[in-house]
C-alpha cells in the first residue's frame, strides 16, 4: 500500500503523518511548501496543490488521507478531479466535519458534497467527522501566555472538543485496516465542558491556574479582529459556533472509543502536549 497524506503539515494531516511514520509505514506527505515542511525522517515529501490535482504525482498511490480544498470555490470539482487522476487508488479516508450531521450552514454543504463525490467514485471510503478541535483553543494562547487569563463570551457554552491526535488515530486505523469501508465516524473529545471548565482543564494541563473573564459578544468580536487579526467573517463564524453551543450544548460521541477501544485524550492532556504554544 502506498499512502498519500494531503494537508501533511496541517493540524490533523501532520498528526496522521507522524503516526504512520511511527508505525513504520511508508508515507508520501503532500504540502504546498516542501522546503518549509518539518516531517519525520523517512517521510517522502511531495510538493503540490489540491486545487491543481492534475499536476499531482498520483500514479501508484493506493490509499489517501484526503482534505477538501476548502479555500477554493471549486472544492467539489477539485475532489472529483483528484479521484479521477489517481488510477491506482483503492481507499480514501476523508477529513469531513460533524457539520454534515447537523447540517450547519457553511461547512455542511462543502463537506456533504465532497462526501458524495467520494462515495460515487467506486473506491473504499471512510469519512472522519470531527467536531470542534482542541487546537481551536490556541485562539486563547496570547492572553494565556501573557496574563494566565482567557477572555471570551458565553462562559456556560458547552463544547466537547477533540484532540487532533485522536482524529488522526481513527484516520490511520481506517487507512491501514479493513472493516472501516462505508463508515462515517463522528468524533468528539471525551468530556463535555463549559468554557469555564475548559479554561480550568487547560490550567491543569499546564500546571498553573488560568482564570476566565467574560466578554460580551461585541467585545469578543472586536478582540478577535483587533488583537488576534481575524477577518470579520472568521470572527463571526467562531462566535456563532460558541453561541450555538450556548443554546445547544455539544455532547460526547462514542465513535472514537468504538473504533480504538480506549477513551480519547482530554483537554488537559492536549494543553500539556502544547505547553510550548501556551507558555
Amino acid at each position: 500500500m502506498t499512502i498519500l497524506v494531503t494537508g501533511a503539515t496541517g493540524t490533523v494531516g501532520g498528526a496522521v503523518v507522524r503516526q504512520l511514520a511511527a508505525a513504520g509505514v511508508p508515507v508520501k506527505a503532500l504540502t504546498r511548501n516542501p522546503a518549509r515542511a518539518v516531517l519525520p525522517a523517512g517521510v517522502e515529501v511531495v510538493g503540490g496543490d489540491l486545487t491543481r490535482p492534475g499536476e499531482l504525482p498520483l500514479a501508484g498511490v493506493t490509499a489517501v488521507f484526503l482534505l477538501a480544498a476548502i479555500e477554493s470555490e471549486d472544492a467539489v470539482a477539485h475532489a472529483e478531479a483528484f479521484l479521477g487522476s489517481a488510477p491506482d487508488l483503492r481507499r480514501v479516508v476523508f477529513l469531513s466535519s460533524s457539520a454534515v450531521t447537523v447540517k450547519r450552514p457553511g461547512s455542511y454543504e462543502l463537506h456533504h458534497d465532497v462526501e458524495r463525490v467520494i462515495e460515487e467514485s467506486g473506491v473504499e471510503w471512510t469519512h472522519v467527522r470531527p467536531g470542534e478541535f482542541m487546537a481551536n483553543k490556541l485562539i486563547w494562547a496570547r492572553t494565556i501566555k501573557a496574563e494566565n487569563v482567557v477572555r471570551a463570551p458565553f462562559p456556560e457554552s458547552v463544547g466537547a472538543p477533540v484532540h487532533e491526535d485522536d482524529v488522526a488515530e481513527v484516520a490511520v486505523r481506517a487507512l491501514l485496516r479493513d472493516g472501516h469501508a462505508g463508515k462515517a465516524y463522528t468524533l468528539s473529545g471525551p468530556e463535555a465542558l463549559t468554557h469555564v471548565e475548559q479554561v480550568a482543564a487547560i490550567g491543569r494541563g499546564l500546571g498553573r491556574p488560568i482564570t476566565f473573564e467574560r466578554l460580551t459578544y461585541g467585545q469578543a468580536r472586536a478582540t478577535l479582529i483587533r488583537d488576534e487579526g481575524l477577518p470579520y467573517d472568521v470572527a463571526e463564524y467562531l462566535l456563532g459556533y460558541m453561541a450555538q453551543h450556548n443554546e445547544e450544548p455539544a455532547s460526547v460521541t462514542p465513535d472514537f472509543t468504538a473504533v480504538t477501544g480506549h477513551p480519547g485524550r482530554t483537554l488537559a492532556t492536549w494543553a500539556a502536549d502544547h505547553t510550548a504554544d501556551l507558555t
